[in-house]
């Protein structure tokens, strides 16, 4: 069979043996510790904060960037740390990163100002960003099988997936029993114990091609063009449109990103192989996992709200009602190897992404008929989880294999950036989408200017209205607001879902016909 891709030149990489790895699976058990403790980080904040900013006291613009720091920094550093592995070892960048996450949670648990929290946020995004593209990195070297790296990668990404959503229920119960200082508290004994099993397990690996000084140009102007990026996606939905920041911010991007790509052609070691991208299969499976994430991002956002203002439930009983989408997410994802196996990967990925559109329609679709429940959303995020967990799945184990040994890194900093940019993209457009369209629907209430204005902010601001206001007011408000916001969000997903049809339609079109898994490469 002809080979999918086009290998670079001198694609051997120093991690690939011609036998397998004895300590393979010992490596993927690591491995998928180390991402399961990131991703899980990555969402539990969302329960922690109400605790932290009732301890701390941040004002609005720290509350801010406590949120923010950790993405924005991780964005940043993505591309960097990959090319810094290929240098000086994935293994030595790896647990480097850990290092720095064990230090930045130190500081968040021992933290009493919010400037503390902010600094601690940043580091815990600096040592993600080694550790995220290192993971992959080693995988790819450690499985030179091309069938047991469809399962390896399939593990990846229901750790990554389950993990997010884990991450409320895990933080609920340990800020519910012991703080908001637990959340971070519990990144010291895992991270201890992932650094003794990866001192003794993990292989060292790097690319032969990593040679040459240091490209500080390159990383600079990648540096600045993922922060400029980041933050102006971020700042688009919670300013709008017609705030001339975010724009300033994304035209800054697009200069320094315009400069960055074309040092990288141009340079004999480039820190990021973007001619990666000139290999259809390579783009597809980048495009494949970047607009389902921009769908599934917000998708878990509005539901998020809804189920805490709408529906009044507590932060840890919401995170248990988003359990039906990780738990379909994983069972998906595991089963995704035995389906490229049988079937061509084209309609594989393309029937997962047309099961994530069909998932996003059905809150929709049913509410045409009768108000929606949570057995409606339920429904609705299982269908989602089992779309998401086959298209993500199969998207990464075609990505990571259509790179060579030697771009290993610079695929593994390339999805990430997907995950991380197209979950941010999401909350800022369909949800400013979501924030209109809840304007829109909210009726006309018997309250003054101010809190009539204070009720269309947000539903979370019609929410503390309302429990402001108590009794008869406050019970037709929230009951006005939670049916606006369930309006409002239907749509959204809509949208959401045509990001998967898109995504289907590319991929049936550019994903030629006889790629199949079993290539190894």
């Amino acid at each position: 069979m002809p080979a999918a891709h086009a290998h670079a030149p001198g694609n051997a990489d120093t991690a690939i043996r011609t036998a397998p790895d004895p300590r393979r699976w010992i490596v993927l058990t690591i491995l998928s510790g180390s991402l399961l403790l990131i991703s899980m980080d990555t969402t539990i904040l969302n329960v922690a904060f109400p605790s932290l900013v009732g301890d701390l006291r941040p004002g609005a613009v720290q509350q801010l960037w406590i949120i923010d720091v950790y993405a924005l920094v991780l964005s940043g550093l993505l591309v960097t740390a990959g090319a810094l592995g290929d240098r000086w070892g994935r293994k030595r960048v790896l647990l480097a990163g850990f290092g720095i996450f064990s230090l930045a949670s130190l500081i968040a648990v021992l933290s009493t100002e919010a400037w503390h929290v902010i600094a601690a946020r940043a580091l815990l995004g600096a040592g993600g960003a080694a550790i995220m593209p290192a993971t992959l990195s080693i995988l790819r070297s450690v499985f030179t099988d091309a069938k047991e790296r469809a399962f390896a990668l399939a593990v990846w990404a229901a750790v990554f997936g389950g993990g997010m959503a884990f991450g409320p229920v895990v933080g609920g119960l340990l800020v519910q029993s012991h703080g908001w200082h637990s959340a971070f508290l519990l990144n010291l004994p895992v991270a201890a114990l992932i650094v003794a099993a990866g001192l003794r397990y993990l292989p060292e690996s790097r690319s032969p091609h990593a040679t040459g000084a240091w490209d500080w140009w390159g990383v600079g102007q990648s540096i600045v063009g993922m922060l400029a990026l980041a933050g102006g996606i971020k700042e688009l939905g919670k300013a709008g449109v017609t705030d001339p920041l975010p724009w300033a911010l994304l035209a800054v991007a697009a200069l320094a990103l315009t400069v960055f790509v074309r040092r990288q052609l141009r340079v004999p070691n480039p820190l990021l192989q973007v001619r990666l991208f000139t290999e259809p299969a390579f783009s597809v499976a980048a495009t494949a996992i970047f607009l389902p994430m921009v769908g599934m991002g917000a998708i878990l956002f509005l539901v998020t709200q809804w189920f805490q203002y709408g529906q009044g439930y507590s932060p840890l009983a919401a995170g248990l009602r988003l359990l039906p989408a990780p738990l379909a997410l994983i069972c998906a994802s595991m089963a995704a190897p035995a389906l490229m196996q049988r079937f061509a990967i084209r309609h594989v990925l393309g029937a997962g992404l047309v099961l994530l559109a069909a998932g996003t329609a059905l809150p929709w679709t049913l509410q045409q008929y009768a108000p929606l429940g949570y057995p409606e959303f339920a429904a609705a995020l299982t269908v989602m989880g089992l779309g998401a967990g086959i298209a993500t799945t199969v998207a990464s184990v075609t990505l990571i294999s259509a790179a060579p040994a030697a771009a290993a890194s610079s695929a593994a900093a390339i999805e990430e950036t997907c995950y991380e940019l197209g979950s941010a993209m999401g909350v800022a457009v369909l949800g400013s989408t979501a924030a209109a369209l809840y304007r829109v629907n909210l009726p006309a209430l018997p309250l003054d200017a101010s809190a009539g204005a204070a009720a269309r902010e947000s539903v979370g601001a019609a929410a503390h209205l309302a429990e402001q206001l108590g009794g008869a007011a406050g019970r037709t408000l929230i009951e006005a607001a939670s049916h606006a916001y369930t309006l409002a969000i239907t749509p959204a997903f809509l949208l959401a879902g045509g990001l998967a049809i898109a995504a289907a339609a590319t991929t049936w079109t550019l994903i030629p016909r006889d790629l199949r898994p079993t290539e190894n490469h």
